[in-house]
């Protein structure tokens, strides 16, 4: 697996990031941290680690993964939380899946054998609309829309000119990489609780800007 980087978007995760590279140590991936240099606390958290850090230089979740992934030299990066919420022993089954002939694996907590241990009913509710929304809209044919458990082509994602900085990113790669007509795929995988904190994902105000972000897309010739 060392041709692919986890790009790891840390976001006042002290508490969690520390765990999340101790359990990583055992898998032979390149790890790339994201973070904002403001961010101290949690940069003080992962002194005694020798990982790279990609200090962002705007804000948000999809500008972390945007400024990550366009940084990444291996053939393929893998998005990877860093709450520990993502299971690595998926790792090596997510890249199976992409060597069978996928050019981007999505995983997906809503096909048989997967899970999450932190979804509520109104984010269960809110991903079936958005997902349904954007498997009719645009053809997608996946699952769990909103979940970013995501390894793909390096090269191929930088070709699809992404601009999103906020939660939007989720549902903007896998319509830009359809419209490219990129192969995609789904897989099992069961989301653990997050280690500690709080989830950084407002329902109402993030859900807002994701429909306003597929309208756009649905307009967009890109």
């Amino acid at each position: 697996m060392s041709n692919i980087t986890l790009v790891i978007p840390a976001k006042n995760e002290s508490e969690s990031l520390p765990k999340v590279l101790d359990e990583l140590k055992d898998f032979n991936v390149n790890k790339l941290i994201v973070m904002s240099k403001d961010d101290k606390i949690t940069l003080e958290s992962i002194k005694d680690y020798k990982e790279n850090i990609l200090f962002q230089s705007g804000n948000g979740f999809g500008n972390a993964l945007r400024e990550g992934i366009n940084s990444v030299t291996t053939k393929y990066f893998c998005v990877f939380n860093a709450d520990g919420s993502f299971d690595p022993k998926d790792l090596e089954k997510l890249e199976k899946k992409l060597y069978s002939g996928s050019d981007f694996v999505f995983s997906s907590r809503y096909l048989k054998g997967a899970g999450s241990e932190d979804d509520t009913f109104l984010t269960f509710i809110g991903n079936f609309f958005f997902t349904q929304l954007c498997n009719l809209l645009f053809g997608l044919k996946i699952s769990d829309v909103l979940y970013t458990y995501v390894m793909g082509s390096t090269k191929l994602f930088k070709n699809l000119d992404m601009v999103y900085d906020d939660f939007s990113f989720c549902v903007e790669l896998p319509i830009k990489a359809k419209k490219k007509n990129y192969v995609l795929a789904d897989f099992p995988s069961f989301e653990r609780s997050r280690i500690a904190g709080i989830k950084k994902v407002n329902e109402f105000r993030d859900g807002f800007l994701i429909l306003i972000s597929i309208l756009r897309l649905l307009k967009s010739n890109k």
